[in-house]
């Protein structure tokens, strides 16, 4: 065995609780274990990366992972943490996004790796579907009894919450079904560990009752902690909503943004987490950025490793590149390199003025462009004032007032950036 999956969670920060004789159980030999996903979109966001890392360091531990596609569940949902029950979604939506999320997987599973401990994708609705309501309550229902159910923290907080209008039988019975996710793959795959967040604690130990109970054998459960951030925000979560997996929905530069603006106490945290770096190497990094934080260099590295390894690279070295050209000595020459979706999220919130590119033709002067045409300043007076206190640049080049704007200022043949002083920033598009 590589090395001991335990002992790499636990100085990693990775344990809430691992249920008794776990540890001694992985120690014996390959052992097979799963996490389940929630498909309700066609990505996962780093809200995921917990449950994710667990099973990446899993089968770099050499244990064989299992990633769940909860289809079936996902037709429910799991009232675990929730207020409200969500939206179905019907086969074809559930199909498209497991594909989605098995690429998105695939940056930190091998699934193709010829080994005995390959990754393996199983969807939940595959085994489910066939089920008629009475076999259910049949051969499942009945060896779990109300009480039991009634017990989880999961049911209780609902149904007593004052924000809340109850619970229906379908959410109910939510932890009967992932229970019998745990049960049927101990039994068609002899996977006897199911790991989640700490709020699945619950609906995994609801699974280990029904392998003792029904299928005569030993599960598992492992949880981790659920992140949270210092400053007491939600984690995972940016100004726009989601930080997704998916470029389309947010872009390299934006991810990479998030985990460069980490607190120090934070990216200390991440780094552990969502990296395979190193212990030594670690302590060696967090070190390093204690003597000198003002460098963040700890941020630095964090975001660089998850964003290369969720994205690509060359999406890496964009994205560093995007968050640096503001103080780039040769600007105009480097921001020509950015696609024009890289240099508007760079620029996202900038206001933003329209002219013909007629103006352009003749030259336009600065008043004109600071004021008459763009409304960037309320006035002729004030862009008069602010060019005699030489505040305004073009493209990051100082500027008087004879200077005037033409086609030889435009990045990428259509904007031009205005800066006055350090703090405001304004842009032309040519339209």
């Amino acid at each position: 065995m590589a090395s001991n999956f335990i002992e790499v969670l636990r100085w990693r920060g990775m344990i809430h609780d691992v249920m008794p004789g776990a540890e001694a159980h992985l120690l014996e030999q390959m052992r097979s274990a799963y996490v389940g996903f929630d498909p309700t979109a066609d990505s996962l966001h780093i809200g995921n990366l917990v449950p994710i890392m667990l099973l990446a360091h899993y089968q770099q531990c050499g244990h064989k992972p299992f990633a769940l596609v909860g289809g079936a569940t996902g037709m429910i949902g799991d009232p675990s943490g929730k207020s409200t029950e969500r939206n179905f979604l019907d086969e074809k939506t559930l199909r498209h996004n497991q594909e989605a999320i098995k690429k998105q997987l695939a940056h930190f599973l091998d699934f193709d790796n010829g080994e005995t401990n390959a990754a393996v994708l199983v969807n939940n609705y595959d085994w489910m579907k066939d089920f008629s309501f009475l076999e259910f309550i049949r051969d499942v229902g009945k060896h779990i009894t109300v009480n039991y159910m009634m017990a989880k923290d999961s049911v209780k907080n609902r149904i007593s919450a004052e924000s809340s209008d109850g619970m229906s039988f379908t959410e109910f019975t939510y932890q009967l079904v992932q229970g019998y996710d745990f049960l049927h793959l101990f039994k068609a795959h002899d996977c006897t560990i199911q790991m989640g967040g700490s709020d699945q604690w619950g609906n995994i130990t609801t699974g280990t009752e029904l392998i003792r109970r029904v299928g005569n054998g030993k599960g598992f459960a492992i949880t981790c902690p659920l992140i949270t951030k210092s400053d007491g925000s939600k984690f995972g979560k940016s100004e726009g909503g989601n930080v997704w997996l998916d470029a389309k929905r947010t872009s390299p530069y934006k991810f990479y943004q998030y985990w460069l603006n980490s607190s120090d106490d934070d990216a200390e945290k991440y780094i552990k987490i969502f990296t395979f770096l190193g212990e030594e190497e670690i302590k060696s990094l967090i070190e390093t950025h204690t003597e000198q934080p003002h460098l963040r260099q700890l941020q630095k590295r964090l975001a660089q490793e998850i964003t290369t390894m969720v994205h690509s690279q060359a999406d890496f070295e964009n994205a560093e590149k995007a968050s640096t050209i503001l103080y780039s000595k040769s600007f105009k020459a480097d921001i020509q390199t950015l696609d024009e979706a890289t240099f508007l999220d760079v620029f996202e919130g900038v206001p933003t003025a329209d002219i013909s590119k007629s103006l352009l033709e003749s030259g336009l002067d600065m008043i004109a462009a600071l004021s008459a045409e763009t409304n960037f300043l309320a006035s002729n007076g004030e862009a008069r004032r602010a060019l005699k206190e030489n505040s305004i640049s073009v493209n990051k080049e100082k500027v008087g007032e004879a200077y005037q704007i033409s086609s030889t200022d435009l990045i990428n043949d259509t904007y031009v950036i205005i800066n006055r002083g350090k703090r405001s920033t304004f842009i032309i598009r040519v339209v």
